[in-house]
């Protein structure tokens, strides 16, 4: 893929339209899923010629518009939060960042503050099923409506940034808020069997108990692969604050 002062070329679509982005938007989870679909690893900068990729340039351009804002709300973010990343010298509330095992400083606090109500101040679960629901935001637009989620009512209007910043999930209990009460809170989601984890934003309910989990969001967690074989991680979760 060329490369010529941070920017990379990359041909779209039958017609083959070329447009030219910033590397830095290059590895976001974005354009990395649109790769993955071609199996491809990641995007290469250097390679001599433009990558192409055989999808409709709307699609293209909606992705672009969802890094373009997710790269604006994460430098506003770098601003105003505190605690940040000591190991990234910013500001980030995903888990890449906020790992205390990565030398970092959470802005995903345990306990009351920001956002308050119920829900925010330490509600935990242990050893709880987690299965995973086939939400696919990404494909979806990350559009509430789109896959009837139930939080819909009252957060499918809230910007793209907001609800594009976490990955999702139903939240079935048995401790913490129902209803309405628990959208949009946070859970600290932990694969009990590996240790690795995720933080989530409730954006549905569920009646099989325990957590419904987006697949992606699932996969992350399933380091092991003995989530996918089983059907079913078991897991711990703790609601925590991510202050939006």
């Amino acid at each position: 893929m060329k490369s010529k002062e941070n920017l990379t070329a990359m041909h779209v679509g039958e017609k083959r339209k070329l447009y030219v982005i910033p590397n830095q938007y290059l590895s976001s989870i974005m354009f990395q899923a649109l790769l993955c679909q071609l199996k491809e690893e990641k995007i290469e900068v250097g390679n001599k010629e433009p990558i192409t990729l055989p999808y409709s340039t709307w699609l293209f351009k909606s992705i672009l518009q969802l890094v373009k804002e997710e790269k604006a709300a994460n430098e506003e973010e770098a601003k105003e939060c505190s605690p940040f990343s000591s190991q990234h010298g910013y500001c980030r509330t995903g888990d890449d960042f906020c790992s205390p095992s990565k030398s970092c400083q959470s802005n995903c606090q345990s306990g009351s503050g920001g956002g308050g109500g119920v829900g925010s101040g330490g509600e935990s679960a242990s050893n709880e099923r987690a299965t995973y629901h086939l939400y696919n935001p990404e494909q979806n637009g990350w559009n509430l409506n789109a896959v009837s989620a139930y939080c819909s009512t009252w957060d499918a209007n809230k910007p793209l940034a907001w609800r594009s910043k976490y990955g999702w999930t139903a939240f079935c209990g048995p401790v913490g808020p129902r209803g309405q009460a628990a959208c949009a809170k946070f859970l600290r989601v932990t694969n009990t069997g590996t240790g690795a984890q995720a933080t989530v934003r409730i954006i549905d309910q569920c009646s099989n108990g325990g957590l419904d989990l987006d697949v992606g969001v699932f996969r992350k967690l399933d380091t092991n692969g003995k989530g996918n074989a089983q059907g079913h991680l078991i897991v711990n979760y703790q609601f925590v604050n991510c202050g939006d």
